[in-house]
């Protein structure tokens, strides 16, 4: 009787996460996605405010700055999406 009830909690733990990535395919992989492109975007701004704060190539570096904040903006953006997406009643 007790291995009855463990094969049908694993399974429904099972089906409970299959249901899950049903409804929201890939989460992880955009998850994941969103924190490397948003690390990166905050190492562009980092290199591209040094070059800003140093006065070298200020003309190139200013629409690179603005297009790493862009970026960031973006990823913090479609990851707050992401957790409001997952937080909603259904």
């Amino acid at each position: 009787m007790t291995q009855q009830n463990n094969k049908t909690r694993i399974n429904s733990e099972q089906y409970a996460r299959l249901k899950a990535e049903a409804t929201a395919p890939y989460r992880g992989l955009r998850q994941f996605i969103y924190i490397t492109c948003g690390a990166s975007g905050f190492i562009g701004i980092v290199i591209f405010l040094s070059k800003v704060l140093a006065g070298r190539d200020v003309e190139s570096a200013l629409p690179n700055l603005a297009l790493q904040i862009g970026v960031v903006a973006l990823m913090v953006f479609l990851w707050r999406w992401e957790q409001r997406r997952q937080q909603r009643p259904k």
